[in-house]
């Protein structure tokens, strides 16, 4: 196997930047229950579409979402499911955070 090259660690890294907001997190882990459409996602989040659909878009250009049309409706779902498995990760090291603390 080859070794990583920067430009691999700077694709890595815009993939983290993308999922480094409160909202987008919120966002997957809504979508990983299942296909919802944007007015959907911006009753969830309480924020206004314009804000949602700007977090929607960070996601599906880092190739964690995608989306499809259905008339005037936008829907968006999870293309990139192991993110999931990324988001245990993440649980686990705060866990483990807090039992150092404590």
């Amino acid at each position: 196997m080859n070794q990583p090259t920067p430009a691999d660690f700077a694709g890595r890294a815009e993939i983290l930047k993308a999922l480094a907001h409160p909202t987008r997190l919120f966002l997957v882990d809504v979508l990983s229950r299942g296909e919802l459409c944007v007015c959907e996602l911006t009753a969830r989040v309480g924020s206004d579409i314009s804000t949602v659909s700007k977090h929607l878009s960070l996601l599906k250009t880092a190739g964690i979402l995608q989306d499809r049309k259905e008339g005037l409706k936008v829907f968006y779902r999870l293309k990139c499911t192991c993110v999931l498995g990324f988001f245990k990760c993440v649980e686990g090291v705060v866990l483990n955070n807090a039992g150092a603390r404590s």
